[in-house]
Order: C-alpha cells, then structure tokens, then sequence
C-alpha cells in the first residue's frame, strides 16, 4: 500500500472554509489541532499539480466487518513480453510522425498491435525516456499492418543516462517480420541499465519513403517479480494510442489516475480501491462527473475495463452504487451498471454525469473510490480516470431557442482511425452556399477541427485559423477554401503554427447559427453566418489588431486595398476528389481603419486601428463567378450598416424555425441535443450552389468542360441557368435524409430534387457524389430511389426529367468512371453486376434497390400520364429489383459475387462471411445478407420463410464482428468501419456504417417486431452519446444520415421499403413528439407510458383507430393526426398478424423466380454484352422449346443514330405460320448503348421468336424475357 498526507478538501473546498485558523505571536495561520475541518459543497481533482492528490495508490477500500472490499481480483496486469517495463516511460519523441493520420509516435508504447507510427521516410529514429533507470535484457517489435515493405530492416539500439551522449547496445542487419502484427524478441549481449533509449532504424525493408513499425518494448527480462495483491490506482502520464485523444495526457492536462488488474476469478471479480478523502455535503442538485479511458487490453477485443465506475462512500456507512444513481443517459452508475450500459468506449474518454442528489441528498461524502466489478472472467483490465468533479448543478432550464440545443462540435472528437461522426463545426444557413468554420489544422483538407487529438503541450487544442468550407466529408476533402486567422501580435507571424492561438472547449460556443471562442490570450473571435457571406467579429486584449489571411495551399491570390479596409482573393483549393471544383472569389470590408498591410500570393495580414472597444468586424462575403459577384452577394445579405448581432440573429431566426419542425415531450436535456443537433446536420447538406445575379438564379458549372480560363477576378466556368445543389453521397442518403425532407420538408426537398435534376440537364448525369461534380466514390446510383421515394410520396418536382436521369442511370453504360452505375455493359443481361467490376456484389444489390425505386416512379407516372413506356418500364424494373435473388449462393446461405460466366466467387469451403471487402462495399457477407429491402417476404422465403429470416437476424447480432486482422479481406488491414463496428457491441451490426441500418427494422418483415422494439431503443439509448465532449455518434456522420435515422427511429417509425410509400414502425423514444407539417397540420405522436423499461409496443392507433400493421403509409402521416403508442415492459403480439409485414414485392411463400433472358445463341447480340455490335434486317432470336415471352429488350449500338426506331417481333409454333406479337413505329433511343424494354401486350407459349427491322440498322444487344 501507498500512503500519501490525508487531506479532506482541495481547492474548491478551501473557499469554503477548509481550516480554522488562529493568529500567533508573528501573525502566522495555524491549524488548531482537534477541530475537524467544515463539511464542504464541492471537489474536483484532475491529478495535476495543484489539484488534489490521490490520498491513497493502489489500495483498496475497508468494508464494514474490517475486510477488503475486493475478491478475485489483483494487481498483476501485464502487457506484451515477460518483465515489459514500458508503463514506466514518460516521453516518446521520433524523427517524424504522421500526425494527421493520427500515426504518431505514442502508439509504439500504447500496447495496441493494431495502431503504428509511420513516418514518410526510409529511416527515421525513436528515443524513449523512462521516470526511472532501468536495467534492459530483451526488447521487441512489432510489425505494423498495410505493407511489409515498410518494416524495419537494418537498426541499432542505443542507450543514454543523459539523452545526449549514446552507447550502442545492439545492432540488427537484414531483420525481416513474416507476418503482419508479428513480435520479434531481441536479446541484448548483456544488460544495459540507462534511462534513455533510442532506436535508429537505418534501412527499411523496400518501400520507397515510407517506414512503420506498430509497437516498441523493453524487458527487464523476467516475469518473476511479485504481483501485487490490489488493483492498481495510481497517477501517471495517461493513456497512449488513443485514436481521438493526445497521446500520454489526461482528458484534461498531462496526468490522469491509471486503475489496472487481472480478473483472475472464472465468475464475478471486484475492486473497490479508495483514492480521495473527502468531506463533501450532498446537496438536491448536487451532481458528480467524470472522466473515464477504458483500454482494450492488448488486442484481446473484450470490454472488461468498462466495468468500472467512481463510487461514493458516504459516512453513514453506505455506498453510491448501492442507491440506483443513474448516469445522464439512465443507466445504472455502478461498475457492472456501466459496463452492462455499453456506453463506454474503449480506448478513448466518456464523459460519466449523474445527478447524485436525487439519491443521496443530505448525505455526506466520507470517501472517493474507483471501483472494478465484472460479473465474468478471468481477464485483465486497464483504464483511465480524470477530472473528477462534485458540485452544485441546477437543474436545466428549457432554452429560449432550439437552436442552442444544436451542438456543432458533435462528432468532431474523431480521427482517420476511429470515427465518432467525423464532422466539423460548421456555422451556416440551412442547406447554405458556404460552411464557416474553426479550423485546428490550416495546413490540412480533410480533418479540419479535431476536438482533442492534436491538442499542444499543454494539452489545450488551439485554433490556427478560422475558414470559409465546402467539405461534405473529411474523406472527400475540402475545396473552395479562405482563411482568417486574428492576431493580438504587435507583429503577426503568418505561419500556420506560429499564429496557432490555445482555448478551452468551455469557452467556446459552437451553434449552428454562430460561432464564438475566447482564447487563452484574451482575443474572443466569432463568426455568424449568411447564405454566401459572413460577419467575423474580432475582440482584441489589447491595443495590437491585425488579421491574417492565408489558404490551406498556396493555389490563389490575395489583394489588399488599406485605403478602403478590402480585401479580395481568390482560391483555387480543392481535394483530389473535389471533382469539377471551380475558382472560389472572395470580398470583405473591415468596420475599422486599416493601418498597414502586405500581401504575398495567398498569404497576407493587416493591421488595424481597433478603436476604444478594440473590436473589429470583418464582413466577407463568396462567389463562384467573380469578384464582382461577391461584392454584390455582400451587399445582398450584408448591406453596409448591417451589425453583427443582426447576422446573427437573422441565421439564429432560420435554425429556429428549421429545428421547431419537430416538438417532443419526455426527453432529457442530453437527448433534446442530440435531437436537435442531429436535425441541424440533417440540414447542414446537401448545399446551394447558385447565386442571385440581378434577380436570377446563376452557378458556375462543375459538371461541364469550362468556356474559357479564370482571372484573379472572374471564373472561367460554363455559366449556367438555374438552381442546383451539391454536397451529397447519396449511397449514404438515400436510406434516411431523404425520405426525412420528404416528411418534413416537402418543398425545399422538391427544390433539391430539383437542384441535383439540373446536373442532369447541365453534364449529363446526376452524381453519385457530387462534390461537387461528378466524383468516383461509392457504390450505386441511390439518387436513382431518393427522388423515386419523394414523389410517390407527394413531393412535387420535375418528375419526367428525374425519372429520365435515373432511366439513364439504370439502362445506359456510362461515359466515365464518375457516372452511372458500373458494369452496366454486361449486367442488365446477366442480371447481376459480375466479379468484374469491383464490389460487384455491392453494385448489384444497390441496384436492385434503386430499379424496385425507379419502378414505383414509373407506375406513378403511368398512372399521372398514362404514357405506354411508363407502364413497360415500370413492369421491366419491377422484374430486375428482385435479381438479387440470382446472386444468393443457397450452398453458404449467404449472397456472394459471379463471374460474367455464372461461378461463385469462391468455394463454400472458402468462403468465410466475417471477411470484409471484395465483393462488399465497407462490410462482408453479413453486411450484405439483409439489403433486399423491397422484398423482404422474397428474402425471407430465400431463408426459409419468415422464421428462417428471423434465425438469421438471430445470429447477425449474435456473431460478434471482432476487426481481426484475418478478416481485413481486400482491405489489406484494418479499416475504420471495422473497429467502429466492433465497439458497436451488437454482434454483426454496425451501425457505425450505412450498410447496416435499415436491419433492425427486418424483424418486422420476419414477423417478430418486439425484436425490432428493443434494438432500435438500444440503439437510440447508446451510439449517439458523448455529444459534450465532441463525439455524438458512433462511425462517420455522413450528410446527415446516421442523424436521420436518429430521428425517424425517434418517432417511432423508419424508411425501410424506399420507393414503396411506407413506414416501418419501431419503438418511439418520447412520450410526445409534434411534427409540424408543411401543410399546416400537425403529426403528433403520443406514447404516455414509454419509459426506459416500455420498449415494446403493446397496440397502435391512428386517430382512434386500431393499426395492427407494423407498416405505416406515408400518405397517411402527412395528413396530420395522432398516432398513439400503447407501450410495455414485455414483448407483445401486436404487429405478429399474416398480413402485418412491411411492403414487399414478394407476397407469398415462394422463392421470387424473376423473368430472365432465354436466347442462348452466338454472335453479338446474345452475347450478354453491349460490347459488341452487329447491323442486320431481321434476326431469328434463337429459344428452346415453347417459351412465353413477356417482354424483350433492345440496346443501342456504340451511335444510337444507328439503331432501328421500328420493328416487328413475330412468333410461331411450326415455323411456318407467323404471328406479330408487337409492333413498333417512330422509336428512338436517346442515349448511345441503351437498354429498353417493351412489353408483349398477349404473351402466349411459341417456339420460335424472330425480330424484323423496318429498315438495316445496329443493335448491340436482344433480350427475350420469359
């Protein structure tokens, strides 16, 4: 046992009378002995110097019969080789690093094979400093993941007792490493005891520029020392490795408390060790918070650190964990109450609140612990703790405003490694032209603002510039980029670093309609926004103003008119996938006098006359066509005279009205942020992109070849009629934000819709990725369904120009890699998307999705039109939407890729679903065995009916996904979505990425809906904490999708079936939630007895009336009534009925049999590509047997103006006596090498089928469909 000087009060506590004192002789303060100290209010200790310290390490607390409380459990945790010593290691430092890629040199000692340091070198060097000499036997390395090339091939070994002068201890030649996360040991010739050491790698093994190595240990060289008797607490550096947090810090400063130890029991093990002595009153609204770092110890993918919480001896001799305290979230606040919750992560910090008062008002804190107790083992188990705090806090009032609900800085504490929604703060209008934003790294294009990661030496995060954005995801890049930095410097220092200014996320206010930061310095920068422009304040310590310019690259200009206070620039920055980014303008005005300025290329500052206030505003306004343009668009939205308040208060007005869309009742505070701060990212995208030029609509294209070359002044971009919109991944979308416009904003999504049609009309295509042109990214043409989906469901729009784009989409083999769906020469024949086109798998089962879409438009539009093609086309999509089934491998149970010939990918023997990539999009087989949303009967039937599905989900979320590296598949490591997944803790489902989402809401198609209740709420309860302290989600937030399905699942109903008009319903969150309908009613919707227990839906009525199907009709909802939720505690049999499942294609018991192709014959147009290409008069379609053809489809040559526009097709039962079956006249064909089908109008059995053209022409491709 460590002992330190008792002590019942820290700083905070002193205020409150901590000594009695008396005055001696010389006037000094003594404590009186015998008095005991003054019960306190508060305490808070962060373990650094200064705070509190532990008064007791590594000792465990006394239960009332004078035993330990602790069993099963002792200090002996141990990580990597035998006699490891690298917990005693305070400093790391190395030639280079990764930083952005969060590959930094602190992962080598974190004991977590799975994270490396990698530098852009072919040699580079590492020392490591210990608190202490030690004496060194053995060390070891391990290899990194990705390429072997980069390993280490040739080092030395060096130690220091100064860190200056070295001594070699061992050198390596010619070392290699045969496999990935592989751990070589290395014996010294003799031991070297030094406090300093360092390894020289002189020669990797091959890679050009490039050296990693995951994971540095040094060995006393024994495992024979004593194991300690209690779990370890003691104060030390912090944890390492994190993929969100500063490597060797607290959450807060440079020291947290460790808590360490083996669960050495078979079942339950606890830990009670005591760490503070306190004396603390505990009040009504009294409230403890901390810290907690759980480790996932040495790779061994388990959870046991998160059985751990801070508990609370009182002096009447009970225990917090002994008095149902619950967290923020209502999750019990014992060690096995949080571990069981599953909110904490590992290997990064949770924020732990409760409200203690509640339970234990009038009691008074004897004794603060950390507590270990898991009711399974063995195991071993590390963590962190920090920034324990207890102290009054008031009940929250209701905010005046949604929009302070909304918490920009959601999702932001995230990295390349591990995503916690990947966003940045962004301060904007709703679907705004511009994004401002702080920016953390001004050197970067994707990771703009990371809450905690690169935080300075100090850990503090520090700003380096404040920017105009148009990122849509950290992993599509920014472009279009302008940087503002403020500079309280008497002369300001431009370079990025230099000017960096420190801050506390407490003082920071992050909104979605303002941004404001006080710095460590004393300058307070904010920002508020307008559609292309903004007001930047600036409020300065001191006499010294100025304000620097710069852009994340040196691609632009910048001009500097001190006379006037302007400045005017141009920016030419984009992302290698910022595809057809054009040439950003800027324009701005100072309020106050400029005194002096300079500017070179991009980069510039000036200085200001700040005035008595020594406050300076900068309004600054964006333009894609000109600096003319901008400087109108900035007298447009922020006319001279206009304040700073009133921008604000004018975006603050838009976010208020947006967010009032939805009202709910029965949620608390941390749920009212998320939901509202989730509806801000469902609004944050997709983007304007047009301009106001002289009263009309105007942008500058991306989507065609430029019509000259840019100035400095003005672009030399195509100038373009119209509206349009940009900023969407819409395989991400599609599943939820859309349908969410649909609902709640049906005019502005028909706009949209609108907005991304006129990239049609403008380049051809409609982006799978606009961003903002035409990016190669993802798999699908999902805008195919997303505009399918809003107009079935009443969206007004110009449906025939969308309907045509998705046609094209669906039917035509695109021009380039960026548009249209790939493998489209030979897949509308196979009827899949073969193994080779990568994802092939992928690409079919989206497609199959977006045709049931484009077939559900189709009918509608037959029905609005009565158009004949409709109706065929209609027919033809419905057919292809239900192909997947020609891709299920009934051998494996699962779905896997074909080759163009017909063979499966691989062997039954071989095949593994838990391996990732190759023919799945960022998941594996699992991933992938549930996407045929639109026929979720004919799914179910594939598995054996609607029990047999059910079995499967059974054992999806019942197989963990576990990020091994011998699943990494194609991926050739371990990927984000991976781990993300895994730290899901739901078996197979990630919900970390899009792939997963709409499977829970499957158990309603398998007839057993109660299943669906229970993990919707798990969900919803669980993977969207942490929003105070910069996490919110679990996996990239992506457009607003994972918020999306937050709030639908919300509701209490979700888009399962797009295309189809429907709702699946799940369990709503609130009691009451009030959705504001565009068309003046409302939607409410009423769950009285809902509860953390009354998950389950025991009955539902819309306006009294029984529903008794688990599918709602869009139509119905946006009428406006009340939908009312009878909930339980148990499973029910509501929703269980024959006809209770969602909408499908399929309605019966039968495996789908879609109509296929029946021409088997040579020569290039039944060769099952476009490819080829033949011109003929008439052509004998070569079938076996008597066939009942149903449709037939023709496809273009390589010059559609070549192709027939008519024909007949005949049929015959001899040979002899021939029939017209259809006949066509005045046909076209509107795109080179597309596919149309036509319908038979009275099929009947024949044997022979021959086509005669009007005239000579060009096909590539007939298709007999029967």
């Amino acid at each position: 046992m460590q002992r330190r000087v008792r002590h019942r009060w820290g700083p905070a506590v002193v205020v409150t009378a901590a000594f009695v004192t008396a005055a001696g002789s010389q006037g000094a303060a003594v404590a009186l002995p015998g008095k005991p100290p003054a019960v306190g209010r508060e305490f808070s200790s962060s373990f650094e110097a200064g705070d509190p310290a532990p008064d007791w390490l590594n000792t465990v607390d006394t239960a009332k019969g004078g035993g330990k409380r602790a069993s099963g459990v002792d200090g002996g945790y141990s990580t990597g080789i035998p006699g490891n010593v690298d917990d005693h290691i305070t400093e790391v430092r190395a030639s280079a690093e990764n930083t952005g890629g969060g590959e930094v040199k602190e992962n080598l000692i974190d004991g977590e094979p799975g994270t490396k340091w990698l530098a852009f070198e072919d040699t580079g060097w590492v020392e490591f400093d210990f608190d202490k000499p030690v004496n060194i036997t053995r060390y070891a390395l391990t290899s990194a993941n990705d390429f072997d090339g980069r390993d280490p091939k040739d080092w030395t070994l060096k130690g220091s007792t100064d860190g200056k002068d070295w001594k070699t201890l061992d050198t390596r030649a010619g070392e290699k490493f045969s496999e990935r996360f592989q751990t070589r040991t290395f014996d010294l010739a003799e031991p070297a005891q030094y406090q300093h050491f360092r390894l020289d790698v002189t020669k990797n093994n091959g890679a050009s520029g490039i050296l990693q190595l995951a994971e540095v240990q040094f060995s006393t060289g024994g495992d024979g020392d004593p194991v300690p008797q209690d779990m370890l607490t003691l104060v030390d550096r912090g944890p390492s490795g994190s993929p969100t947090a500063k490597s060797g810090a607290g959450y807060t400063g440079k020291r947290a408390l460790r808590y360490a130890g083996r669960h050495t029991a078979q079942g339950r093990a606890y830990s009670y060790n005591k760490v503070f002595d306190v004396n603390v009153k505990v009040l009504p609204d009294t409230q403890l918070s901390y810290r907690v770092y759980p480790s996932m110890a040495d790779g061994d993918r388990d959870y046991d650190a998160t059985n751990v919480a801070v508990d609370l001896a009182f002096t009447d001799g009970t225990y917090l964990s002994g008095l149902g305290a619950t967290d923020q979230h209502g999750f019990t606040l014992s060690p096995q109450g949080q571990g069981a919750a599953k909110t904490l992560y590992v290997n990064q910090w949770n924020n732990v609140a409760s409200r203690i008062g509640s339970v234990a008002a009038g009691k008074t804190i004897d004794r603060v612990l950390l507590a270990y107790d898991s009711p399974t083992g063995p195991a071993k188990f590390r963590g962190w703790l920090d920034d324990v705090v207890i102290k009054e806090a008031p009940q929250e009032k209701p905010k005046a405003h949604l929009s302070d609900y909304a918490l920009t800085t959601r999702g932001t504490n995230s990295s390349g490694s591990f995503s916690r929604g990947n966003n940045f703060p962004a301060t904007a209008l709703p679907h705004g032209f511009n994004f401002w934003t702080p920016v953390t790294n001004a050197s970067s294009q994707s990771w703009l603002y990371e809450y905690a990661h690169a935080n300075n030496d100090d850990n503090l995060p520090t700003l380096q510039a404040f920017g105009a954005s148009h990122e849509p995801s950290p992993w599509m890049g920014d472009r279009q980029t302008f940087q503002i930095m403020p500079s309280a410097a008497g002369t300001p220092d431009t370079g990025r670093t230099a000017r960096a200014l420190a801050f506390r996320h407490e003082n920071e206010t992050a909104r979605p309609y303002y941004y404001g930061v006080r710095f460590e310095n004393g300058l307070t920068a904010e920002m508020a926004p307008t559609d292309h422009a903004a007001a930047l304040r600036f409020t300065y310590p001191g006499d010294d103003a100025s304000v620097i310019f710069d852009n994340v690259t040196n691609q632009g200009g910048l001009t500097l008119d001190t006379a006037h206070g302007v400045v005017t620039g141009y920016s030419d920055v984009k992302s290698g996938l910022s595809t057809g980014a054009t040439r950003l303008f800027v324009y701005g005005v100072f309020d106050k006098p400029v005194t002096s300025g300079s500017a070179t290329g991009v980069t510039g500052s000036v200085r200001l006359d700040a005035g008595k206030d020594r406050t300076v505003t900068l309004r600054l306004a964006t333009s894609l066509i000109g600096i003319d343009q901008a400087k109108d668009n900035l007298r447009q939205e922020i006319p001279d005279g206009t304040s700073f308040d009133a921008v604000k208060a004018a975006a603050q007005r838009s976010w208020d009205k947006l967010l009032g869309k939805i009202e709910v009742q029965g949620a608390t505070p941390d749920q009212l942020t998320t939901l509202y701060s989730n509806l801000y990212r469902l609004y944050l995208y997709p983007n304007s992109g047009s301009e106001k030029v002289d009263g009309k609509d105007l942008y500058a294209s991306p989507f065609s070849p430029a019509s000259g070359q840019s100035t400095p002044t003005q672009t030399g971009a195509k100038i373009v009629d119209g509206k349009v919109y940009v900023n969407n991944g819409f395989w991400d979308t599609y599943r939820t934000t859309w349908p969410a416009y649909s609902l709640l904003t049906p005019g502005q999504a028909g706009e949209m819709v609108d907005g991304f049609v006129q990239q049609y009309k403008d380049g051809g295509w409609t982006a799978r990725w606009s961003s903002p042109g035409y990016a190669d990214l993802m798999t699908g043409t999902s805008s195919d369904v997303a505009f399918a989906d809003a107009y079935v469901k009443g969206v007004s729009m110009d449906a025939k120009t969308a309907y045509e784009a998705a046609v094209k989409n669906a039917t035509v083999v695109p021009t380039s890699s960026g548009v249209g769906r790939k493998g489209m020469a030979t897949s509308p024949f196979l009827g899949y998307t073969s193994t080779a086109t990568g994802e092939g798998l992928s690409w079919a089962m989206e497609g199959y999705v977006n045709d049931y879409g484009i077939a559900k438009m189709g009918e509608a539009l037959y029905k609005k039109t009565g158009e004949k093609h409709y109706k065929e086309e209609s027919e033809y999509f419905l057919n292809r939407a239900q192909d997947y089934v020609k891709l299920f491998d009934s051998r494996i149970g699962f779905f896997q890729g074909r080759t163009t010939q017909g063979d499966w990918r691989l062997d039954p023997s071989k095949y593994d679903p838990r391996v990732w990539g190759y023919d799945y999009t960022e998941t594996n087989g699992w991933g992938y065995a549930f996407t045929a949303p639109q026929d979720s009967r004919g799914l179910a039937n594939l598995y054996g009916g609607q029990k047999g599905l059910a079995d499967k989900l059974d054992t999806y979320f019942a197989t963990p996904e576990t990020a091994g590296p011998e699943f990494v598949g194609s991926y050739g490591g371990v990927i984000h979505e991976m781990t993300e997944a895994r730290d899901v803790r739901m078996g197979q489902y990630g919900h970390s990425n899009q792939p997963a989402h709409h499977v829970l809401y499957m158990y309603d198609a398998a007839g057993q809906p109660a299943k669906a209740q229970a993990k919707v709420r798990e969900v919803l309860s669980r993977l969207y904490v942490g929003s105070e302290i910069g996490q919110g989600y679990l996996g990239d937030e992506d457009n607003g999708e994972q918020s999306a399905w937050y709030v639908f699942s919300a509701l209490g109903f979700y888009p399962l079936v797009m295309g189809s008009g429907e709702y699946a319903i799940g369990s709503p969150l609130f009691t009451k939630a009030t959705v504001h309908l565009e068309n003046g009613r409302d939607l409410v919707i009423k769950a009285p007895k809902n509860s953390a227990r009354n998950v389950y839906v025991q009955g539902v009525r819309f306006d009294g009336k029984a529903w008794n199907s688990t599918s709602l009709p869009h139509s119905l909802l946006a009428k406006g009534g009340t939908l009312e939720f009878d909930m339980g505690p148990r499973p029910s049999s509501w929703g269980t009925g024959k006809s209770a499942a969602p909408e499908s294609v399929t309605t019966g018991n039968k495996v789908p049999s879609p109509r296929s192709d029946v021409l088997k014959g040579d020569g290039p147009l039944f060769d099952d590509t476009s490819a080829t290409e033949t011109t003929v008069t008439s052509v004998d379609l070569p079938v076996s047997g008597k066939v009942k053809a149903v449709q037939y489809t023709l496809t273009s040559p390589a010059d559609r103006t070549k192709a027939p526009t008519g024909w007949t097709l005949q049929a015959s039962t001899d040979g002899k006596t021939w029939k017209t079956v259809d006949k066509r006249s005045g046909e076209s064909f509107a795109w080179n090498k597309q596919t149309r089908p036509f319908t038979i109008a009275s099929p009947s059995m024949y044997e022979q089928y021959r086509l005669v053209l009007d005239s000579t022409s060009t096909l590539a491709e007939v298709e007999l469909l029967a």
